[in-house]
Formats: C-alpha cells, structure tokens, sequence
C-alpha cells in the first residue's frame, strides 16, 4: 500500500520483514497549524478588557510582526506535528506513533478492532482528503488517522477489516472493500416533513422565541438576554437544521463487515454497525409520527458511538433493517400493560408501559405521546435488578431493570411484584442461556 508522503522502514530483531511506517497526507500540516492561533483566541475570548488594552499599546508594525510570526510558528508547529506523526500495520497490529515533545505509541490489536469509519469534513472534501476513526473494544476515544488521502483511507479501511475478519497479512490488502446491498435510503423530503412533525423541534423554537423578551422585561440586561437566548437558538438550529444536514442522504447498506451507513450533506460520514456488538436496538415513535407510521431506530453499540440507526422510515422497512442488526428477532405486535392500580403510582400515563419476553429478546416500552421500545438480546444483558419504592411496595407493584453491556439499562416499570419476581429469575436464566448459545463478537469472514 502506497500513501503521499515518507516511507520508514523500521528493522525488527526476530528476523520479519521490517514494519513499513507511513505518514499522514501532505495537507495535514494545514490542519494542526491552528492550534497556536487558537491557543491566542482563547486568551482573548477569555479576558477581553485585557486583550484590548494590550493591542491598544502596540504600533502597526509589531502588529503586523507578531502576526507574521504566528503565522510561522503555526506552519512550523503543523509541520512538525505531521513530520513526527507515523503509523504502520502489522502482522498483528496497527502502530501510531505520535508526539513532538512527548512522545506516544498507541498499539492497537486487531482481532480488538470493531468499527472502521471514514469521515469528511467539507473543507477535506474540498482537498480530497479523509479522516479515519477506530473503535477498539475497552476503549471509550476513539482513535484516528487524520488526514489520509481518499482512496488510501478506504483502502486502508478495508485492509484493517479484512484483517479483522482473520484474512492473512500477505492477502488482506488484496481483498478490498466488501461490497454492500443497499436496504435504505432516507429521501431528503421525507426527513425534513419528520422533523417539522417532531415536538421537540417545535419546543426549542418556542423556547427560542419565547424566553429572551421575557428576560429582557424582566432584568433590562442585554447581556443576560443574549447569554440565554443564543445557546436557546443554537439548540433550536441543532434540533432541525443541524439534524437535516447530518442525516441528510441516509443510506445503510448490508456488507460482509457489517451495516454500513452514509449520511451528510456537508460533512460526509461513512460509518460501519459490527456484527454482534449491538447492546439494544430502540424504536421510536414521535406521536405526529404515528398518522403516516414513520418510526427512528436508535442504537446501543458497545464501545461505538454509533447511535442512529434510521433517522425515519415506514415501520415495516425499519423492523427488517432490525431484522440485519438481530437475525431472527420480529417485534412483537403486542406488549403485556402493568395492572390497572399501577395508575396509583402514574396516573394516565402507565398505559405508555409495556413488555414482551421471546425467546431472542427482552421487549419494554414507554411513553404515552412519544413512544420508545427498547429490544434487548438475552445474550447482552449484564444484570438483572428489581427494585420498588415504598409507595409501589403498598401497592403490590414492582420495577425491573436490564443492564446491558453498553452501560445503558431498560426497565420494566410498574409491574405486578410477583410477575416482576419471575421476571427476575427467568430473565437471569435466559441471559445464562442466551450468553451460552450466541456467537462470537467477531467480523463475518
């Protein structure tokens, strides 16, 4: 494999073949060269009288001076940052070297590698460039190779999956990447209708418009109106624009390494759900939703961030999306309601609660407006917990709560104690079971 920039060869002492270290593309420089600029901003965002007083005090000419020499430590900093930056795979790992002062190696096995994706921002669009982040089972940071050419990150994508996957060094760079069968595609009307149908879009623009004239006839103080209006807009904004542009051109296509999925419209992503690693799958369903039986499907992957699976679609396409994460698992048309006094700990809306237990998985589901079921494979569930207040003991009700391996917990609320009981044991047993019988957590070969 082949990449922009110096090759190293590093001798071994047993006698291999010498690891190859690479580096980094050549724009990468540009990228890092920012952070003494940024180091600047920040003092002066963060004592502005003094900033100004200090400028106010210097002539033109050592402004421009110590302008130019901003701009030169910068490009000095960039360079050296990507100069002393290498990575290099293994037989048995991937090696990033990194450090100007202090040096760092990071050696990631590859039989612990779970995810692969590639990311764009619009300005490494613009360069033709990619950015490559890892997720690595017992690791919550992610690590990343930034910034790679294009065609090399997705070669070097596929090469770490192959790898991944058990193929030998000598052929894993010949496999290339999988090829994927696409089974959704999100058209860009269908999700701008569902986030204006969503209530909590509406909500932060009320919110918005609503809370900062109040404020300013409640204290007369710009500065008060503007601390609490701005981050009420930017909150408005994420929910809705910032929403359409990251799940703009949803795509999620089944490959041999896992599903895999493509979205943004400035910022491409291109990410990849491993096979097994998925904790619990999420259905929700908004209430303005339900009239044209549109669903979101949210995940739980261990050690991922990966949190979407589909950002909205007919209910019937995202259970068989479902269908590709957990081979085997229907949802269940009907959940179990707790008994009728359960009203005396919620009243109205425990009708919003519900379970189901299969023989694949653990099925709870809240809420009265917005409504979310919670699928957890018996496999993934860590432990089992019942707990009741005293209120609930009276009343002969009960919770249960899963635990799963992604540190999440789903719970079945108000539920007779003596069903809640049973629920306890059989769902320890199954998880025993489940845990027994499941199959690796490893690639598809």
């Amino acid at each position: 494999m082949t990449t922009p920039g110096a090759e190293t060869d590093v001798p071994t002492q047993d006698g291999k073949q010498p690891v190859v270290e690479q580096r980094l593309h050549p724009v990468t420089p540009l990228r890092r060269a920012w952070a003494p600029v940024a180091v600047l901003i920040g003092w002066g965002v963060h004592d502005p009288d003094q900033a100004q007083q200090q400028l106010t005090r210097l002539t033109t000419t050592t402004l421009l001076l110590g302008l130019a020499a901003c701009l030169v430590g910068g490009a000095l900093y960039g360079f050296l940052t990507w100069w002393f930056t290498h990575f290099a795979v293994t037989d048995t790992e991937l090696r990033i070297r990194t450090g100007l002062l202090f040096r760092r190696t990071a050696h990631i096995r590859l039989e612990r590698i779970q995810a692969v994706d590639i990311t764009q921002p619009l300005l490494a669009r613009v360069a033709g460039v990619a950015k490559l982040k890892l997720d690595v089972v017992g690791t919550d940071k992610k690590d990343e190779l930034a910034y790679l050419g294009e065609a090399h990150a997705r070669a070097l994508r596929a090469e770490l999956l192959a790898r991944a996957a058990g193929f030998a060094p000598e052929t894993a760079h010949e496999v290339g990447e999988a090829p994927a069968r696409q089974l959704l595609h999100v058209p860009a009307r269908v999700l701008a209708v569902s986030l204006v149908l969503t209530g909590s879009t509406w909500g932060a623009l009320a919110a918005a418009l609503v809370v900062p004239p109040v404020l300013w006839f409640a204290t007369h103080s710009l500065w008060t109106v503007l601390a609490t209006g701005v981050p009420l807009l930017g909150a408005a904004g994420a929910s809705s624009v910032g929403r359409f542009i990251s799940e703009y051109d949803w795509t999620v296509g089944e490959s041999p390494d896992g599903l895999r999925i493509d979205h943004g419209l400035l910022d491409r992503t291109h990410e990849t759900v491993p096979p097994g690693r998925v904790q619990t799958v999420r259905i929700v369903e908004p209430l303005l939703w339900r009239r044209r039986g549109w669903v979101r499907v949210e995940l739980d992957v261990a050690g991922s961030s990966n949190s979407v699976l589909v950002p909205v679609a007919p209910r019937e396409i995202a259970e068989a999306v479902i269908g590709q994460v957990l081979p085997g698992v229907t949802v269940p048309a009907a959940l179990s309601r707790p008994p009728r006094r359960a009203g005396w700990c919620l009243p109205f809306w425990w009708r919003g609660y519900g379970i189901a237990v299969t023989d694949s998985v653990f099925v709870s589901r809240h809420g009265l407006l917005s409504r979310s079921i919670a699928l957890v494979p018996h496999a993934k569930v860590q432990s089992v917990r019942l707990e009741q207040g005293p209120w609930a003991r009276f009343k002969g009700l009960a919770d249960v709560h899963v635990d799963t391996g992604a540190n999440r917990t789903v719970t079945a609320g108000l539920r007779d104690a003596q069903e809640a009981a049973e629920l306890l044991r059989g769902q320890a047993e199954r998880s025993r079971t489940g845990r027994r019988d499941a199959r690796p957590d490893r690639w598809m070969a």
